[in-house]
This record gives structure tokens, sequence and C-alpha cells, in this order.
């Protein structure tokens, strides 16, 4: 099973604020596909970004989240078609990269 591989790949997913808390459930609905990811917060700018609110509108850029997912490279297509199918929008927007190291500095409990 895929869980079990070493992570190879970093899966960055762009995604609206709107939409953080839904895909938020929905990642932490498959721990197999996706075992732990990290948030940060950003701001998209650009000709295909979406301003929703008034403020998004006067600054010029929008509220974004990026989640970052270190996974084996077999389970970045099978989590981008899920994602897909519960969010078929252009205004998410994905990368996945080779991870050329992945470690913790200490034991896990």
């Amino acid at each position: 099973m895929t869980e079990h591989l070493p992570p190879d790949c970093l899966l960055t997913l762009i995604v609206p604020s709107a939409l953080e808390e839904d895909l938020l459930d929905l990642l932490r609905g498959q721990p197999r596909l996706a075992p732990g990811f990290t948030l940060v917060p950003a701001q998209g700018m650009g000709a295909h970004i979406h301003l929703a609110t008034s403020m998004e509108q006067v600054q010029g850029r929008a509220q974004r989240v990026l989640v970052q997912l270190a996974l084996a490279q077999a389970q970045v297509a099978p989590l981008i078609e899920l994602l897909r199918q519960a969010f078929p929008t252009p205004q998410i927007a994905y990368w996945a990269t080779p991870l050329l190291a992945f470690g913790r500095l200490g034991e896990l409990p």
C-alpha cells in the first residue's frame, strides 16, 4: 500500500481561502492519500486570479492558502483526481516537485 512508501514528492496546492475548510475536511478524511500536510497563508496575483471580495479587488490580490503534502509519487495522481472531482474549479492550482530528503529531527511517540 502507498502509505508505507517514503515521501519522494512535494505536492503544493494553492487554494482560495473560501474553500480552505472544505478542502481540509476532504484531506483529513483521506489519511492514506494525505497522511499529513502543512498550511501557509498566501496571497495570489495574476491574470487568472479571481478577486472575490471588495478588499481583494482594492488590494489587487486574493487571499489563498498554500497546502503542502510530502507524499510518495504514487499518491499524487489519485489525490489530484479526488480533489478535481470534489473541487472542479480553475481557482485551485497545484504542482508537484521531487522531494530530495524527508525526515524528522526526533523520534515520533
